[in-house]
Formats: C-alpha cells, sequence, structure tokens
C-alpha cells in the first residue's frame, strides 16, 4: 500500500487493516500481527502503528490480551 504522505499516516493504516479485515485476510481469533510487524510493513514508525490498531481495539475489531498480543474479535 502506498501512503500518502499529505495526510495522517495512522487513520490510512487503519483503514487498510480494517478493509484486509473485511477481505478476511484475518478471522475471529487469529493472532493479529503486532506493532513492529506492522511498522516494518507499512514502513512507518512504532507509535504510527499503536496508533493504527487502536483505531481497531476501539472500534471492538481487536482485543488486546497483555501480554500475549492483539487478537481478531
Amino acid at each position: 500500500m502506498q501512503l500518502d504522505r499529505s495526510v495522517p499516516f495512522a487513520p490510512q493504516v487503519a483503514d487498510d487493516l480494517r478493509r484486509r479485515l473485511d477481505a478476511g485476510e484475518w478471522r475471529s481469533g487469529d493472532k493479529f500481527p503486532g506493532t513492529v510487524a506492522l511498522s516494518a510493513e507499512y514502513d512507518i514508525s512504532q507509535s504510527t502503528a499503536v496508533r493504527a490498531v487502536a483505531v481497531l481495539v476501539s472500534e471492538g475489531r481487536l482485543r488486546k490480551e497483555i501480554p500475549r498480543g492483539f487478537y481478531v474479535v
């Protein structure tokens, strides 16, 4: 995915992850990629990846299990 440098990255990444979730790339109960992996995949900072994942958590699409990571709801 090519990010638009004129707008904040976190919402763009959250939109792409939402699209991928809707497409069935991950199913309910699947472990979701961590923020380090997402930051490498999207070539963004880890803090930006944290913000993007937080959007999906707030929407109820992901749940955080400390210390195991994120899972698809």
